[in-house]
C-alpha cells in the first residue's frame, strides 16, 4: 500500500504536482482519479476566487466605497484532467476572473494538445472528437480553430524574424512534399536554407512553399532571407543541389560566394547514366576523388576515371567534368570531416525524412497552411536539438 502523507493542496500548481508525484510512485492518473481529482480542483479553484471577492470587498470598505456581492455565474474550464464546471463569484462590479485568467478556459496542457493534433492534418472537426476520451468533454472547432492561431502567430513570426551572418556555409535544396487538392494530390517543392555555424552546428534558417524551382522562385526567397540580413558575409560556400533555377539566382542576390555542388546529388546523376552492372565500379572511383587528401589528388583521381570510363559511358563523364571546379570547392577545408559536413545537402534531406516519418500516416498535406505548420514544427524541434533553437515563445498579448 501506498504510505499515507498529511498534506494541504493550497494552489492549482501544488495539485498538479501531487499528480506528478502519484505518476512516478507506478500510479496511472485513470478514470479512478480523474473525478476525484476534478474535485478537489475545482474546490481549490473556487475557493481562491472566494477569497480574492472577500479581499477586495475588504479593500473598498477600508475605502468607503460601495459594492457588493452579486450571486455566481458558470463557466467551465478544461484541464488535464479534464472539464471543471466553476461556479464563479461576484459583486456588482467585480469578477475574480484573474483566478481563472492564465488557463483562458483551457490549460496550457490542453492548448498543447489541440495544436499537436492540429499540427498533424487533423480536421478542427477530428481534433474535437480526439480529444473527446481524454477531456470528457468534446472541444469545438472553433475552439481549436483559435487555439491554432497561437501556433500560426509562431509560423509567421519564424518567416519574419531578423537574421545574423553567423554561419561558414549554407547549404541550399529543394525537396518536393505532396498536398491534397479537390483533384488529388498536388506536388510541389519546399525551397530550404540550412546554415553551417562555426561550432559545428546546423540550423534550419527558413523554408518557403513554392510554386517550382524555378530562378524567379529562388530569387524571391533568397532575396528574402537577404533583407532580414542573411547577406552572405562571412561565407565560405554555398553548397547547391545543381538545379538550373538555383544557380541562375545566386550570382543576383549572392554573387561572387564560392558555390559547392553537392556531391551525393552528383554521384547519383552521374550513375543514372551507367549501366547497373557497371554501377559499384564508378562509384568507387567517384569515392575515390570525393575522400581525396588534397585537390591535385582529387583532380587525378577524377583523370583516372575519365581514362576508365569515358569510351563506354561518355555522358557520365561529361557530367563530372563539367562540374569539377565546383565539386572541388570545399577542398578549402584542411579535414575530410570539414569537408563531410558541406560537400553534400544531405542534412536538408535527412530533416525531410523526419517530416516524412511524422505526416506518413496523413498521406498527404492538407492544405499549404497544415504545411507550412509541420514544417515549422518539424525544423524548430531539429533546431533546438542543435542547441539552436529558433522557436519564438508566444503569450497571449502577442
Amino acid at each position: 500500500p501506498m504510505p499515507q502523507q498529511a498534506a494541504t493542496i493550497t494552489s492549482l500548481p501544488m495539485a498538479f504536482e501531487v499528480v506528478k508525484a502519484m505518476q512516478a510512485d507506478g500510479l496511472d492518473w485513470d478514470e479512478g482519479y480523474r473525478p476525484i481529482g476534478r474535485q478537489a480542483l475545482e474546490k481549490i479553484i473556487e475557493a481562491q476566487m472566494a477569497a480574492a471577492v472577500e479581499r477586495y470587498l475588504q479593500r473598498l470598505e477600508a475605502d468607503d466605497v460601495a459594492d457588493r456581492r452579486n450571486g455566481y455565474y458558470r463557466r467551465h474550464l478544461l484541464t488535464e484532467l479534464g472539464d471543471i464546471e466553476l461556479a464563479v463569484p461576484r459583486t456588482r462590479r467585480y469578477s475574480p476572473v484573474e483566478v481563472i485568467r492564465a488557463y483562458a478556459r483551457r490549460t496550457r496542457e490542453i492548448d498543447r494538445v489541440i495544436l499537436a493534433g492540429f499540427v498533424l492534418g487533423l480536421s478542427t472537426r477530428k481534433v474535437g472528437e480526439a480529444l473527446l476520451a481524454l477531456l470528457g468533454r468534446e472541444v469545438s472547432a472553433t475552439t481549436v480553430s483559435q487555439v491554432a492561431k497561437t501556433l500560426d502567430a509562431a509560423v509567421a513570426a519564424f518567416h519574419r524574424r531578423p537574421l545574423a551572418n553567423r554561419y561558414q556555409a549554407l547549404m541550399l535544396d529543394g525537396v518536393v512534399l505532396a498536398r491534397k487538392t479537390g483533384a488529388g494530390a498536388l506536388r510541389r517543392p519546399v525551397l530550404v536554407a540550412l546554415g553551417l555555424r562555426p561550432d559545428g552546428k546546423k540550423e534550419i534558417i527558413d523554408f518557403r512553399l513554392a510554386g517550382s524551382e524555378s530562378a524567379l522562385e529562388w530569387e524571391r526567397f533568397l532575396s528574402d532571407l537577404y533583407r532580414r540580413g542573411l547577406t552572405g558575409e562571412g561565407l565560405d560556400m554555398i553548397c547547391v543541389d545543381g538545379g538550373k533555377g538555383l544557380l541562375k539566382a545566386l550570382p543576383i542576390v549572392l554573387p561572387q560566394i564560392p558555390v559547392q555542388r553537392c556531391w551525393a546529388h552528383k554521384i547519383r546523376n552521374v550513375l543514372d547514366k551507367v549501366r547497373k552492372a557497371d554501377q559499384p565500379k564508378v562509384k568507387r572511383a567517384l569515392h575515390k576523388i570525393m575522400h581525396a587528401a588534397n585537390v591535385p589528388l582529387a583532380r587525378s583521381a577524377a583523370r583516372h576515371l575519365a581514362d576508365r570510363f569515358e569510351a563506354h559511358y561518355p555522358a557520365a563523364v561529361a557530367c563530372l567534368r563539367d562540374d569539377l571546379d565546383e565539386l572541388l570547392t570545399c577542398w578549402r577545408y584542411k579535414t575530410d570531416d570539414q569537408r563531410r559536413a558541406v560537400r553534400t545537402t544531405n542534412a536538408i534531406e535527412r530533416r525531410f525524412r523526419e517530416v516524412r516519418r511524422r505526416t506518413r500516416p496523413m498521406g498527404t498535406f492538407q492544405d499549404r497552411t497544415s504545411m507550412d505548420r509541420i514544417l515549422f514544427a518539424v525544423f524548430t524541434h531539429e533546431n533546438k536539438s542543435q542547441g539552436v533553437s529558433t522557436l519564438f515563445l508566444l503569450t497571449h498579448n502577442n
